[in-house]
């Protein structure tokens, strides 16, 4: 899952309805990258920063929290 995307998109009130919009795929599909069934290409990754996020960076925006990080030894 994408949960800097999520949190900065509810922050900013920017609905998976303007992604989709922008990226031109259906809601579904922006549901379905978000939450990690799919991934965004390099491109949709850039035009959403860009349009929506232009003070984030890519990496935090689009890190995958699905593998989390190893707990130090």
């Amino acid at each position: 899952m994408l949960k800097n995307l999520s949190a900065e998109m509810h922050r900013r009130g920017v609905s998976s309805v303007d992604v989709q919009r922008l990226i031109g795929c259906t809601d579904r599909t922006v549901r379905n990258k978000i939450n990690g069934s799919s991934s965004f290409s390099f491109d949709e990754a850039q035009v959403i920063r860009d349009t929506f996020f232009s003070d984030l960076r890519l990496e935090y925006l689009f890190a995958n929290d699905t593998h989390p990080e190893p707990k130090p030894a």
